[in-house]
């Protein structure tokens, strides 16, 4: 590992953390908040790749565990790690590396509609399949309330994959971050 890749892994786990500054929507059925930080995990994965993304993710994740309140609502500690987020907290790493692993894999043909598609995969569907569960267990719901309930906030990460990917393929272009030693 290069000081630019401890640089990289440095800067996109505090981007990820300032995407908390915005303003959380908590929804009445579940008690997960929405936020600017799938975005994050989103561009973590798709501009540093399947390993520094998920190390950026680790970082961020780390500095959350010794109670940096970097998650929304000035979240952290360990209690985060025990909550009904705590799905969605493993899903970062999850999709953040695969995000990237599909992104290096289709490096040399990706578009705006292959990286929204990674995007989705990586960022809505592997996030989800932790996510979810975790809700259920951790806040003692039904898992198929958990999902309904998760399922309002695919119209807004729909969104963060698209940005996510307009993001990716004009870094591709201009500076092919993966591109150059993943």
């Amino acid at each position: 590992m290069t000081t630019r890749d401890i640089v990289l892994i440095a800067l996109f786990a505090a981007l990820t953390a300032v995407m908390a500054v915005f303003p959380p929507v908590t929804l009445p059925l579940l008690p997960v908040p929405i936020t600017a930080q799938s975005l994050g995990i989103m561009l973590a994965g798709g501009i540093l790749g399947a390993k520094r993304g998920a190390l950026s993710i680790i970082l961020l994740l780390v500095l959350v565990a010794i109670g940096l309140p970097l998650l929304s609502g000035g979240r952290g500690g360990l209690s985060v790690f025990f909550g009904p987020t705590a799905g969605f907290l493993a899903g970062w790493v999850a999709a953040a590396f695969t995000i990237g692993w599909m992104t290096e894999k289709f490096w040399d043909g990706l578009s705006f509609v292959s990286a929204t598609l990674i995007c989705v995969a990586g960022g809505i569907v592997v996030m989800y399949a932790l996510g979810i569960p975790g809700i259920s267990l951790m806040a003692d719901v039904p898992l198929s309330k958990a999902f309904m309930g998760s399922v309002t906030f695919i119209p807004g990460d729909i969104v963060k994959a698209l940005i996510a990917a307009a993001v990716m393929v004009t870094v591709k272009k201009s500076y092919p971050i993966i591109g150059q030693a993943a």
